[in-house]
Order: C-alpha cells, then structure tokens, then sequence
C-alpha cells in the first residue's frame, strides 16, 4: 500500500526525470528522486505498470545488449534489489520491534530499579528516626539513673541519720530511767529532799518529755521522709524497667528494619542484573543486524560483478555475430 503522497502519476514523473537526464529509472533512483518517501514495494508496482506501458530504453540496452536481453539484466536487477530490500526491511522491522521489547523491559527494570531506591531511601529515613528517637530514650534512661542514684543516696543519708536519731532516743531513755532511779533514792533519804528532788525531778521529765516528743515528731518527720524517698525510689525503678522494654522493642524494630533494607538491596541487585541482561540482549540484537546488512552489501557487490560478468559476454557475443555478419 503506497504511503500518504505517493502515486502512480509521482513515480511516473520521476521516471521520466531520470530517463530525460540518461539514468536509468531504478527502484533506489526514483525512491532519491522522490525525496526519499514511499515504500520500494509500491515504486516497484509502479515501475513495471509505467516499463510496461512506456518501455524505454536504459543505458544497457542502448549499448551493446540487446533489447530482451537488457530487459531481463534490469528485471533480474530490480528483483534482486527487491528481495535485497525486502530482507533489510523485515531484518530491520524485527530488530526495530526486538529494540522496542528490549527497551521496554529496561524501562520497567530501571522504573523496578527507581522504586527501590525510593523505598530504601524511605527506610533509611525512618532508621535514622528510630535511631535518634532510640538516642534520646537511651539519654533519658542515663538521666534516670543517675537521680536514682542520687536519690539512693539520700535515702542511705537520711536512714543513717534515723539511726543517730534512735541512740539519741535511746541515750535519752536511760538518761531518763537514771533520773528515775536517783529520784526514789532522793525520795528515801529525805522527805524535803524528796519534794524538792520531785519538783526537780518533775521539771527534769517535762523537759525531757518535751524533747522526747521533738525527738518522737522529728522522727515521724524523717520516717514520712523516708518513705516518701522509698516510694521515688520504686517509681524510678518502675520507670527504668520501662525504658528498657521500650529499649527492647526499639532494638527488635530497628533488627526488622535492617532485614527490610537487605531485602531491598536483594531486590536492587536483581533490577540492576535484569537491566545488565537487557543491554547485552539490545547489544547482540544490534551486531545480529549488522551482520545482515553486510550480508546485503555483500549480495549487491555479487549483483554488481554478475552485470560485469553479462556486459563482458555481451561485448564477446556482439563481436562474434559482427564476425559472422563479416564472413557472410
């Protein structure tokens, strides 16, 4: 089917442009003629209809050769040249839809390939979250430990002060019990001296009471304080034991994040493999259509030097008949 302005009346025009300048009106010529537009197929239909309504005489058969014998060397040329074309044209017709598949199988491994950086690009970025994230709980943790630390202290200070406090009671209370002990012997020795020792003994135990019962408040004090400390201690070891689990499942996510990223590196290489095979295929696709083009060149040097060899047995012929046209 002749391409979009192509018809009889074109190649009709460009035959008699070749013939008018002495070239022979090849299926190539008049294709050039053209500007290189239409099918060779088509041009041939067209050179035979026009060669058979219209024969004329081509640069071979004005020489030596015989009319017959010219037509046959142009038919034979022009079916060369024909099936030539026609060879070239479903070699290059399979290699142009071979380096379409080939080019779309890269285009899908390199889309492949793209996504997989984007995901390993997304994973890294989420890595790097949980590892800062992973950062400030580990800080947060040390933190606490240290003002556990320093709470642990405390509480051994202040327990250590509790015990000064019990001796202090206790001292107190023997004290008290001496003082208790001279009043009865003061009491037995003299009636005055009872009275005056008991009002001095009196005045003693209420001062003595009064400092025992500082003493009982301000250990009261100190043991609220105690257990108040206690009670931040517990709760800072609640919360150590909480960090750590965090700690844990930070560490089991971050273990499922690297074999994530190993899979997509696995992916990664395999793209990269599938692309590296698709450009050795388009690679051999192409020496393949190299190797038939020079095939055909090889064939149109075969068909030059069979033209050669018909004008040399031409001429040989043409003298042969002169030679007997002489003897008659």
């Amino acid at each position: 089917m002749a391409r979009g302005g192509i018809n009889k009346a074109v190649v009709q025009q460009a035959r008699q442009a070749l013939i008018a300048r002495g070239e022979r009106p090849s299926i190539d010529a008049v294709r050039i003629e053209m500007g290189n537009t239409g099918s060779k197929t088509t041009i041939h239909r067209y050179l035979k209809e026009l060669e058979s309504q219209h024969p004329a005489a081509t640069p071979l058969a004005a020489g030596n050769l015989s009319e017959p014998l010219a037509r046959l060397v142009e038919q034979l040329s022009d079916q060369l040249r024909e099936e030539s074309d026609a060879r070239i044209d479903a070699a290059e017709s399979e290699f142009t839809e071979q380096r379409d598949q080939l080019q779309a199988q890269l285009s899908i491994a390199q889309q492949a390939l793209a996504a997989a950086q984007q995901q390993i690009q997304i994973q890294t970025n989420a890595l790097q979250a949980e590892s800062e994230k992973l950062a400030s709980t580990q800080s947060t943790l040390q933190t606490e430990q240290l003002r556990s630390a320093s709470l642990n202290q405390a509480l051994g200070e202040q327990q250590l002060r509790l015990a000064d406090k019990d001796e202090q009671i206790t001292s107190l209370e023997d004290k008290h019990r001496h003082a208790r002990d001279a009043l009865e012997h003061y009491r037995t020795a003299s009636r005055e001296q009872r009275e005056q020792e008991q009002r001095r003994h009196e005045g003693q135990v209420q001062q003595l009471q009064v400092e025992l019962r500082q003493l009982q408040q301000s250990l009261i004090v100190r043991q609220e304080e105690a257990t108040r400390l206690h009670r931040d201690n517990e709760r800072l070891q609640a919360e150590a034991r909480q960090a750590a689990a965090e700690l844990k499942v930070i560490n089991d996510q971050l273990e499922q994040r690297d074999a994530q990223v190993q899979g997509l590196r696995t992916i990664l290489a395999q793209a990269q493999g599938a692309s590296d095979e698709v450009r050795r295929q388009l690679e051999g696709q192409t020496q393949q259509l190299e190797q038939k083009r020079e095939l055909c060149a090889e064939q149109a040097r075969q068909l030059d030097f069979l033209k050669a060899e018909l004008v040399s047995r031409s001429d040989a012929l043409a003298s042969l008949q002169r030679g007997d046209v002489g003897a008659d």
